[in-house]
């Protein structure tokens, strides 16, 4: 009897022991999700329209035709494609990029994009104190955290190709230059602009302003007229919102061209005898790129750089006014700097190695 008894006890022990094994079996999808949802046992995985991004420009304002303009015409296009909710704020002045943050920290957006390197210190202050929220800026690459992504670009290659057709294209081997602002970053249009037009034509001259902003048109356009007075027949600007002066001013004189920046400013600003080219950064391919790196949880922090090569600079594909040698030439040139065959000069000991003491701006 006392071995029924146990055998009875055994057989129950076990039943509930398997009984037990078979519960673990079917939680363990609720305990260890699949791949595919991303890993995370505390949320499913969020939709692209669930996805907050916001864009704080620099004092260039939204529609510089510049940087500021390219950046939410990338984030438009998020908004278009991935089905992102997106927003911009403006920055009339330096003391309004800490609040702008705050105010997409404040209303929950996971992505907070700065453009330019202007907002660096607003930026990296953010960044530190909500380490959650995740960050890019264009433009600087100082930002050393786990929440914010660079997004630098090979400047100076895009420069090199519109000197390459100002040196080609001038009639008075006389041609003019006007950056925002000197700087590190901002000095790599420069080198890059006057490697190209010399290396084109050895016999140039380079006149060289630093306008000292980047939102005040009657600035650039002094700047400009002052360049042309003195002989200049094109002139390139590196200014966001000062350069609109500086094409008004060449839309003006009678026989000068304009080169712009960031953007193809020929197809955007009411220009289309003056402006030639443009040096184009792709602001908008990184924001594209970035926010849809964030909706796939791919997104890393660091030093992202867009060149030549993967098509994140180039010159614009507006090319109604130069004649079709001079865009021959160009394309030739451009083979060879991807291919390494041309170095473009991305520092001040680079740029005088190669071609002395040409470039002025302090």
């Amino acid at each position: 009897m006392k071995k029924k008894i146990l055998a009875v006890l055994l057989t129950v022990a076990m039943t509930a022991a398997m009984a037990a094994c078979g519960s673990k079996e079917a939680e363990a999808p609720v305990e260890a999700p699949s791949e595919e949802a991303g890993g995370d046992a505390e949320a499913p995985a969020k939709d692209a329209s669930d996805f907050k991004v916001g864009l704080i420009t620099d004092v260039g304002g939204i529609n510089d035709g510049s940087f500021n303009q390219s950046g939410w015409e990338g984030l438009q296009r998020a908004i278009d494609e991935l089905g992102i909710e997106a927003n911009y704020l403006e920055s009339k002045a330096d003391a309004d990029y800490a609040p702008n943050i705050e105010n997409f920290i404040d209303e929950d957006y996971d992505l907070i994009i700065c453009v330019g390197y202007m907002l660096a210190d607003a930026t990296r202050t953010a960044a530190e104190a909500n380490p959650d929220v995740k960050f890019a800026i264009i433009d600087d690459a100082t930002i050393e955290l786990d929440n914010v992504s660079c997004l630098m670009f090979k400047q100076e290659q895009a420069s090199y190709l519109v000197g390459y057709v100002a040196g080609l294209m001038t009639e008075k081997d006389n041609i003019g230059f006007v950056l925002g602002m000197a700087n590190e970053n901002m000095h790599l249009f420069g080198y890059g602009y006057c490697a190209g037009a010399l290396d084109a034509n050895p016999d140039i001259k380079i006149q060289q302003i630093n306008a000292d902003s980047f939102s005040k048109p009657d600035i650039g356009k002094t700047s400009a007229n002052t360049e042309i007075t003195n002989g200049a027949d094109i002139i390139f600007h590196a200014a966001g919102g000062t350069g609109l002066g500086v094409i008004e001013a060449c839309r003006e004189a009678e026989g000068v061209y304009a080169i712009g920046v960031d953007s193809d400013q020929a197809a955007t600003i009411p220009a289309p005898e003056t402006i030639i080219t443009s040096a184009m950064k792709r602001v908008d391919n990184a924001v594209f790129d970035t926010v849809e790196a964030l909706i796939n949880g791919t997104l890393e922090s660091g030093v992202h750089t867009y060149d030549l090569a993967a098509g994140g600079v180039d010159i614009a594909p507006t090319r109604d006014l130069l004649p079709d040698e001079v865009i021959a030439a160009v394309e030739e040139v451009k083979e060879k700097i991807v291919s390494g065959e041309v170095t473009v000069p991305s520092s001040q000991e680079e740029f005088e190695a190669a071609y002395g003491d040409v470039y002025e701006l302090d």
